[in-house]
């Protein structure tokens, strides 16, 4: 460690966000970094983020959890992918299924032969080709790296968990690595009357705990990195007009799904994550078109079990912080910024941070270069995830609710408006490095949503129709012996991860 190392960091609020955070950092910054967590059990979490994407498994086999332990302790199921509902025109489903879509042929992407399958009058739907599609619809699930000797990749997967035990079981964790927690409610931040920077926080009781760098977990409050710096925020409600959420657990029912749903409903969405425990549920909405009183029913009366608990409403303002790095506090999970859990990137964007943030560590110099180059990659990033949910809304054949007629003749961000008319012309899609969702999401979500190219590739001629034929019929009944011989998904919960008893 140097002179200017930074040998003290502090995190304002636990939850999944400010303990994912002490987890990583306690794990990669070693017992060099003292690291503190200030939270009060008088303050409450959101703790409805418990839908994830497969990048969380990076994250734990980082944290060096062991997967099983780890779904027992939080009571976790399998999450094969999202199933869409009367989003593109009532009656209709799709599914956003994460891995692959097909296996790669020649020199053009492999959704183009089926586009120009398509065109030649069959009918096979684009998922027959997604091995986690079709496991996911059949209820199955088993942990297998590889299809045919290698011929397919296996199923790639992420989990549906209960967001408390989550922030429970990585507290357990950091603590064993050395974190500190402190309990208290944060009454006055100290700042350095020259620098602005943040020295200190007061306590109810009036303690003061230090820190040199400071992480701001305080959810839609953003004590730090809002009340306290003022580094603005960037409204994007003119995309995404959602800004409200009823929450009700339900009983579980049987079958164990392995993936969530988002069901169109007439001013916004609900969602369903299946836990071996109980179901989560949400309505996602938009108050300019339906108030929560009537939210609260649409949400109550499409339950697949008796609820556990009294609803409870959020609200929101859908977009970011203009600085998610401001002086020496970065913001992170709803501290920074907050996009509807539409695609479950919350805890994403909370492990992607940590990752920037660890490239971009700083001294007690706090380069404002590198703080720069942090806030531009997160921008970024966001904007890019932003994109991605409002074709959800965008691409829609829907007129027969006023909300539904709103969003779709609403204006679109220029990239969203370039990438739709590129793939509904050609066919053809290109990502940037920082973009989350690559070609196999934005495929399924487009054609999902009835926005279906009107041409191919024209490389897809190098194969014959004979060929091609023989190809896709192999490709599927590969698939289908491959899910045949997976056990139910429930059945290996029960076998691999069963739920235990919650502790403290």
């Amino acid at each position: 460690m140097t002179d200017t190392a930074i040998k003290a960091v502090t995190i304002v609020g636990g939850g999944t966000a400010g303990w994912i955070s002490a987890a990583l950092l306690s794990r990669t910054l070693g017992p060099s970094v003292a690291i503190t967590v200030v939270e009060s059990d008088e303050i409450g979490i959101v703790g409805v983020g418990e839908a994830t994407i497969p990048a969380i498994r990076l994250l734990n086999g980082l944290l060096g959890l062991d997967e099983n332990d780890f779904l027992a302790a939080t009571h976790g199921t399998i999450k094969l992918g999202i199933e869409f509902v009367d989003w593109h025109t009532v009656g209709q489903s799709y599914l956003h299924a994460f891995g692959p879509i097909g296996r790669p042929l020649g020199m053009a992407p492999f959704h183009h032969y089926w586009l120009r399958r398509r065109q030649a009058g069959h009918d096979e739907s684009l998922w027959d080709y997604s091995l986690n599609a079709r496991a996911a619809k059949a209820g199955r699930f088993d942990r297998i790296t590889q299809v045919c000797g290698g011929y397919l990749e296996g199923l790639a997967y992420a989990f549906h968990f209960d967001a408390a035990l989550y922030a429970q079981y990585l507290r357990r964790y950091s603590e064993a690595q050395g974190v500190t927690r402190v309990e208290g409610r944060i009454v006055g931040v100290d700042q350095d009357a020259e620098s602005g920077f943040v020295t200190s926080l007061t306590l109810q009781d009036g303690r003061k705990v230090g820190g040199e760098f400071f992480i701001d977990c305080s959810g839609f409050r953003g004590l730090l990195i809002e009340e306290t710096l003022k580094s603005g925020y960037e409204d994007w409600r003119a995309w995404l007009p959602m800004d409200s959420a009823i929450a009700v657990p339900c009983a579980s029912v049987t079958p164990l799904t392995p993936y969530t749903r988002a069901t169109a409903r007439e001013a916004g969405w609900q969602w369903r994550i299946p836990l071996q425990h109980r179901t989560g549920n949400g309505h996602v909405f938009c108050s300019d078109y339906i108030d929560a009183a009537r939210a609260t029913d649409v949400l109550m009366a499409n339950l697949d079990g008796a609820p556990l608990a009294e609803p409870r409403q959020l609200r929101f303002t859908t977009g970011r912080r203009k600085r998610f790095w401001n002086r020496n506090v970065v913001a992170m999970g709803l501290a920074s910024g907050f996009m509807e859990p539409l695609e479950s990137t919350s805890i994403h964007l909370v492990q992607s941070a940590l990752n920037r943030l660890l490239a971009l560590f700083p001294d007690r110099g706090f380069n404002p270069i590198e703080i720069a180059e942090y806030n531009r990659q997160t921008a970024l990033e966001y904007e890019y995830i932003r994109d991605f949910l409002v074709l959800h809304y965008k691409a829609t054949t829907r007129e027969d609710t006023p909300f539904w007629r709103a969003v779709r003749q609403m204006d679109m961000p220029d990239s969203l408006k370039a990438r739709i008319a590129l793939f509904s012309q050609s066919g053809r899609l290109f990502n940037q490095d920082d973009d989350l969702f690559k070609e196999a999401s934005w495929i399924q979500v487009l054609i999902g949503q009835g926005v279906v190219p009107q041409a191919f590739h024209p490389l897809t001629g190098v194969v014959t129709d004979a060929q091609l034929d023989e190809y896709l019929a192999n490709l599927r009944q590969i698939m289908s012996r491959a899910i045949d011989a997976l056990p139910a998904h429930g059945d290996f919960i029960a076998k691999n991860c069963p739920s235990r008893p919650a502790r403290a």
